[in-house]
């Protein structure tokens, strides 16, 4: 009976790996993208706090399970690295777990940080402000709902730097949906090396009512619900053959203290700017940069690249990983 399970163990992870690609059947999963709508390939899609096992491979914490193509997922996240992968549910030994119990890992400290007696009460710029240690600065790019084009030519300078250069897009649903192009564009700078992407959540509507007060407005309008802004930005991240990061950022960087709870308990670290080009925000050491490359603030990328030009923007580039 052993042996028999095996053999039909085995089966259905060679299934599962031709459905995927050559990979080996237990590797993290590199799903292709397809025209096909996020809703018919992502199902089942649940938040979870799991602790995983492998033979193979260091303990991960699953934070969500899926199918997709009908074959079971989860979403992971190493404790240490802040890293996030797909992975063949089949290929784990998981057990619900807590934050309590993975109190000491550095991910459950990023995700609750110690309060901070000399910063306001959250509302604007809520999250993680500043990278911890070291120098350098840590870019990010919004990629709100617009329908200009995205700044390809921001991107390329940002390559030029050298391969695999870092950088953060926060990245809205509502733009994937009406730039296609432009995703599968940002996705093969990824693939080539050009750029080093983490994508990360910034809700699929990015609601927003101009003139609306901050404390009326973003997620803090009434009858937002925050679960499906979060979780189907990431379900067509994912059909789209993307991996969410470990980030989320508010729309607007707007939200109270009831939001930030809200965003962590689903095991996303908030994530704000201390340097928002835009507004006139300059960088230094640690810095997390701020600009939108979908158009809609030109001069908050003109004033990077003249930064970057200058030599007044901290170096290196670093990715977004290491800032918690």
């Amino acid at each position: 009976m052993t042996r028999m399970f095996g053999l039909l163990f085995c089966a259905r992870l060679a299934g599962a790996a031709t459905a995927y690609g050559a990979e080996a059947p237990c590797a993290p999963v590199d799903i292709a993208p397809s025209p096909t709508p996020a809703a018919s390939r992502v199902k089942n899609y649940a938040p979870v706090f799991e602790s995983c096992a492998s033979e193979s491979r260091s303990t991960r914490l699953a934070v969500r399970r899926m199918s997709v193509d009908g074959t079971p997922l989860i979403l992971t996240v190493d404790p240490q690295s802040l890293q996030t992968s797909l992975e063949r549910a089949a290929c784990w030994r998981c057990e619900a777990t807590s934050d309590a119990a993975q109190a000491a890992t550095r991910y459950l400290q990023a995700l609750h940080p110690p309060q901070d007696p000399t910063r306001p009460p959250a509302l604007v710029n809520a999250g993680l402000i500043h990278g911890a240690g070291g120098g350098g600065a840590f870019v990010t790019g919004d990629l709100c709902p617009s329908r200009k084009p995205l700044d390809r030519a921001f991107f390329e300078k940002l390559a030029a730097q050298g391969k695999h250069t870092p950088v953060m897009l926060a990245i809205s649903g509502g733009w994937i949906a009406r730039h296609g192009a432009d995703f599968a564009w940002l996705r093969e700078k990824a693939r080539s090396g050009a750029l080093d992407i983490a994508w990360a959540n910034h809700s699929y509507s990015h609601p927003y009512v101009r003139r609306l007060p901050d404390g009326r407005n973003y997620f803090l309008r009434p009858g937002v619900d925050v679960d499906r802004e979060i979780f189907e930005t990431e379900k067509l991240m994912i059909a789209q053959g993307e991996t969410p990061s470990a980030f989320f950022r508010f729309p607007g960087l707007v939200a109270d203290a009831a939001l930030l709870e809200n965003v962590r308990s689903r095991h996303l670290i908030a994530l704000g700017a201390d340097s928002w080009l835009a507004l006139g925000l300059r960088p230094r050491p640690g810095s997390i940069v701020l600009v939108h490359p979908n158009g809609n603030e030109p001069v908050g990328i003109k004033l990077f690249l003249r930064l970057m030009q200058t030599g007044v923007m901290p170096l290196p580039l670093r990715p977004i990983n290491e800032a918690p």
